[in-house]
């Protein structure tokens, strides 16, 4: 049997009184005050009053150390009753405070008898059997329902923590390294209760990247002219770049490279273009002739009044009378090479007289003629370049 504290040097009062009598001995035990009575009256309620003691609302009344009702005749001898007066808890909870009156022994007791239950993920911030004394202040954290999406599942937890992240805790679901959860771990619980977690890796790939080379011209006596050969060969550069993979619950979200090591330069490829003359003979439509160039242009021809204009032009840039034997070319051309003597295959023997402001875009001539032997040119054609060699050749045609 179970006696409450401070009750048990009394029954050794009443050792003597075990037998019932019309008249007996009650104990009556009020806080600190020790009252006697030498009554008949066996019912809690009328022992008190005829003691004089007045019970509040919360107040109990312990008849022989147990909770008894005040309204019953104790049948149990000896009698002891013990007033146990209410006093006030304090419940702080994050909706406000709370007074709770009870005369309860344990915190525990208290909060049930106000019909507090707590979940096993509530917290409070005093043990449960606890004793209740005056002026205690408990502070309880009622736990909530809180959905959490990680690694494709979702897992339902109650919790009572204060953050995002104590309640990852409590779940067994921690953030590693670069992981962070929606809201933000130091955040306090979202009101909806949803709680996601994204989880972040990296990754560091290694990949060579071609450098393409670059190429350059330079003039060579070595290549014959109108020709280019490689005087070096190009190569291709290779670098190592780092790259570093971020990837957020197992999809690629971006791809950043962190350096580039050169491991091979690229190396520039030289052609040479063409300044070697030679001197060369042919037969071209039965005419024997000498020459020092021949290359493929295109041919157009005009004549004073088939020349693209409204009007009739009768001379050349360089003041002659048109006519043919007459070419006319581009203005680097002429201006380089006026006079120099010419032979076109279907055409004869000719001169650079004359600017083509049209002739752009490739190697072009037009060949001059009369309007009364105007013909009709527009095909590719070898154009020879005769001797004497000038002492200003153009290298490269444009």
């Amino acid at each position: 049997m179970k006696i409450y504290p401070g009750l048990a040097f009394l029954f050794t009062l009443l050792l003597a009184a075990c037998q019932p009598s019309v008249s007996s001995s009650v104990v009556i035990l009020d806080n600190d005050k020790l009252t006697t009575l030498q009554t008949e009256e066996r019912v809690p309620s009328a022992l008190l009053r005829e003691a004089g003691i007045t019970l509040n609302a919360h107040d109990k009344v312990l008849v022989n150390g147990f909770p008894a009702p005040l309204d019953r005749p104790i049948t149990d001898y000896p009698i002891v009753l013990q007033t146990r007066r209410a006093i006030t808890l304090t419940l702080v909870t994050p909706e406000g405070h709370r007074q709770i009156p009870s005369a309860a022994f344990t915190i525990g007791e208290a909060l049930a008898e106000a019909s507090i239950w707590l979940h096993a993920s509530d917290e409070i911030d005093l043990p449960l059997a606890s004793a209740n004394r005056n002026s205690a202040t408990v502070h309880f954290f009622p736990s909530h329902p809180i959905t959490i999406e990680a690694d494709g599942q979702q897992v339902q937890i109650q919790s009572s923590a204060k953050t995002v992240g104590e309640s990852l805790a409590e779940a067994g679901i921690p953030l590693i390294g670069l992981d962070y959860s929606v809201p933000a771990e130091k955040e306090p619980l979202p009101s909806d209760g949803q709680i996601k977690v994204v989880r972040v890796s990296e990754s560091l790939l290694l990949a060579q990247r071609p450098i393409p080379f670059g190429s350059e011209i330079q003039a060579s006596a070595e290549v014959p002219l109108d020709q280019t050969q490689i005087l070096q060969p190009g190569e291709t550069g290779l670098s190592v770049q780092r790259i570093r993979i971020r990837y957020k619950d197992g999809n690629e979200v971006s791809r950043v490279t962190e350096n580039e090591t050169l491991v091979r330069p690229p190396k520039t490829r030289v052609l040479g273009y063409g300044t070697k003359v030679e001197i060369k003979t042919a037969t071209v439509d039965g005419v024997q002739i000498e020459y020092w160039r021949a290359v493929q242009m295109y041919a157009t021809s005009y004549s004073p009044c088939n020349s693209g204009v409204s009007n009739c032009g009768a001379h050349t840039a360089s003041g002659k009378a048109l006519r043919k034997g007459m070419v006319a070319v581009n203005r680097t051309l002429y201006y380089s090479m006026q006079g120099q003597q010419l032979f076109i295959p279907g055409y004869g023997h000719a001169t650079i007289e004359d600017l083509c402001g049209g002739c752009v875009g490739k190697p072009w001539i037009d060949l001059a003629y009369g309007d009364h032997d105007y013909q009709s040119w527009h095909s590719w054609v070898t154009v020879y370049f005769l001797t004497p060699v000038p002492s200003n050749i153009i290298y490269v045609l444009e």
